[in-house]
């Protein structure tokens, strides 16, 4: 008989599927406490001919869905408007519009295997979630389930009180649709030679060498950074940025974590003379080959340093 700690057990798991699902972690906490919830008071209607999980990941879908109904999909800032200037506004858009972050440890359950493991890691970095918005909510669970958690047509038709016609129609749409996103930052696991591209980022940018910094990224790479709806492309803008409004930043140190399948970084700047540096932005990079092609700084640092687990200040 299961019981509250056979379903705590799937929260991470959960977390994750429901990351996938909303595009942020704090409504994929709310959405797996009301799927733990709603098992428990329907623990006496679990038929063991499915797995526990398998049971839970249908409840959570469902949750998932109803909250969908309810608002708009979220965005990075390159899905807002054309790149922008150094010298450009500094509008400010409400949390509620962007994707969040979401650490890895949250959302990748540890009972995973290794090839389930670069599956769902994978699926929860920025690039793909930005493309599963773009899905209705239907056809975004349909290619979770089946592309991600790996069920076939049958389980998914039932799980969604659908037909298997429906749910072969909604999958291919799907796939359809991600094929016209750039995925390619979304699949690869890191390198040795990426691995030395991140101690070399790290280096270039404590000591804010601008010159070592832009030869890590990649022509075209780009700068975002929510909630700021401004994003830059290209070493000439990025590099400006950091020299110009940006340069607060110089002396920054970087605390590594790991955020959405990726490499990640708290961003801490000087605080006033002799005092503790203070957290300024979550970092996360995307990398393709030997370059990083998109660096994602997140400022709402009273939100994510809490839930990253990073310190709240740095001594000098």
């Amino acid at each position: 008989m299961a019981t509250a700690y056979h379903l705590e057990e799937h929260r991470a798991a959960l977390t994750g599927h429901c990351y996938r699902m909303l595009g942020s972690a704090a409504e994929a906490d709310d959405a797996v406490q009301e799927t733990l919830v709603r098992a428990w008071r329907n623990l006496d209607r679990f038929e063991e001919r499915a797995s526990l999980r398998t049971w839970l990941y249908r409840i959570a879908t469902r949750v998932c869905l109803d909250s969908l109904d309810e608002r708009s999909r979220r965005v990075r800032p390159m899905e807002l408007g054309p790149v922008g200037s150094v010298d450009g506004p500094l509008d400010m858009l409400p949390g509620s519009r962007w994707i969040e972050p979401i650490p890895d440890a949250q959302a990748l359950p540890s009972d995973a295997d290794p090839s389930e493991l670069l599956i769902l890691r994978q699926s929860i970095r920025l690039a793909f979630v930005a493309a599963l918005q773009h899905l209705p909510p239907k056809q975004r669970a349909v290619l979770l389930l089946t592309e991600v958690l790996g069920w076939s047509a049958a389980e998914v038709a039932e799980s969604l009180e659908t037909s298997v016609a429906s749910v072969n129609s909604a999958l291919q749409r799907a796939r359809a649709t991600l094929a016209t996103r750039d995925l390619s930052q979304a699949r690869a696991p890191l390198s040795d030679a990426q691995s030395s591209l991140l101690d070399r980022y790290v280096s270039a940018f404590e000591r804010y060498d601008m010159d070592a910094f832009t030869q890590l990224l990649h022509q075209d790479a780009t700068l975002s950074m929510p909630p700021y709806a401004l994003w830059l492309r290209g070493h000439e803008s990025i590099r400006a940025w950091m020299l110009g409004r940006g340069s607060g930043c110089r002396g920054s140190r970087l605390v590594p974590t790991s955020a959405c399948g990726s490499p990640a970084f708290g961003q801490y700047r000087p605080g006033e003379a002799g005092g503790p540096h203070k957290p300024w932005a979550l970092i996360i990079l995307e990398i393709s080959g030997d370059r990083i092609a998109a660096m994602n700084s997140f400022l709402d640092t009273e939100v994510l340093f809490p839930r990253f687990g990073l310190p709240s200040e740095l001594a000098s």
